[in-house]
């Protein structure tokens, strides 16, 4: 399997946005549209492409706005967030596709992905084929409070140090008195670089502990080595995450609008960071949906991965059925 892929570009969207996409697999093969997680976590080492079967297959990747290759970068203090929103990703989205010339697609989501994802399907439901949802999310405020505060009740050390942080930090933080993830949100925005460096190291740091169970054990992710990556990670989560995802009615009140798209909800047993009630409430709301739980899993893992890409076959397969692939 080549390493590089068949094309990639640069597309301009609105507000001075620059995002980057690729292409793998059969220019005629059936259109499939990545999302990666985060928010701003980028595609990484494209491995979402050896998901689905690229000999029959287009599928399409893109960095979000603020993150990976696209510019402007939520690293830089002076990026403006304020558009960048779920809306704004939709639109580019919908920029992309017509812009690859694709008119429907199967989407694939993972983590926050598959938060964007139901977005998308439930705006522009007539340009989906299908959904493949992985580490199923809503970024819900019971979910983001849940991460970020509730299973400090787990990690009762980590958590300390976590909320200690951001109230040793100047910003008027106090526990019970205010939302952990409005505080780091306004430390990743600070003018005090120094500050946002340090409030990005401890973000880093609580994600890799409450997504160790499930995973071997507690381990640092190599990507928060990058100044650039770890700052416009913790930056974007955390701006995303304070507004609930921009999803201000909340996702499950629009299921259904696309009560009659196929998907398969993929999510682990073990997963500690977004508990398998999100998955299973989305399954009863959508009567398209098929529901796997992984026993073994966590946030991810072999299990789940080798799930992902049967769920791709089968999503794939009921399109051409249905003479849509």
């Amino acid at each position: 399997m080549s390493e590089v892929p068949r094309e990639s570009g640069f597309l301009e969207v609105t507000d001075g946005q620059r995002i980057y996409w690729e292409e793998w697999g059969d220019p005629l093969g059936t259109p499939v549209l990545y999302l990666h997680g985060g928010p701003g976590g980028g595609l990484g080492a494209s491995g979402y492409r050896r998901r689905v079967d690229l000999e029959r297959t287009r599928v399409v990747g893109f960095e979000q706005r603020g993150c990976g290759r696209s510019l402007p970068h939520a690293s830089d203090p002076l990026t403006d967030l304020g558009v960048n929103t779920t809306a704004h990703l939709i639109s580019d989205i919908e920029s992309l596709r017509a812009d690859r010339g694709i008119d429907r697609w199967v989407v694939n989501g993972v983590s926050w992905g598959s938060t964007l994802a139901l977005a998308y399907a439930q705006t522009h439901p007539d340009r989906v084929m299908g959904l493949v949802l992985v580490a199923v999310t809503t970024t819900s405020r019971r979910e983001v409070e849940w991460i970020t505060e509730g299973v400090g009740m787990m990690f009762p050390e980590a958590w300390d140090r976590f909320a200690a942080f951001a109230e040793g930090s100047g910003i008027g933080y106090r526990r019970g008195e205010g939302r952990l993830i409005d505080a780091y949100a306004r430390l990743l925005r600070s003018p005090d670089s120094a500050l946002r460096d340090a409030a990005s190291k401890e973000w880093a740091l609580w994600e890799d502990t409450h997504v160790s169970i499930g995973a071997g054990g507690f381990s640092r992710d190599p990507r928060w080595e990058s100044d650039a990556y770890r700052l416009a990670f913790a930056t974007l989560t955390t701006h995303y995450w304070s507004n609930s995802g921009f999803c201000e009615a909340g996702l499950l009140a629009g299921m259904a609008g696309i009560a009659d798209i196929p998907g398969v909800l993929i999510h682990g047993r073990n997963d500690v960071s977004g508990p398998a009630v999100t998955a299973w409430e989305v399954h009863r709301a959508w009567p398209g949906s098929r529901l796997v739980i992984d026993e073994g899993e966590g946030h991810g893992g072999a299990g789940m991965i080798e799930a992902w890409s049967r769920a791709n076959d089968d999503i794939l397969a009921a399109a051409r059925v249905r003479g849509m692939a």
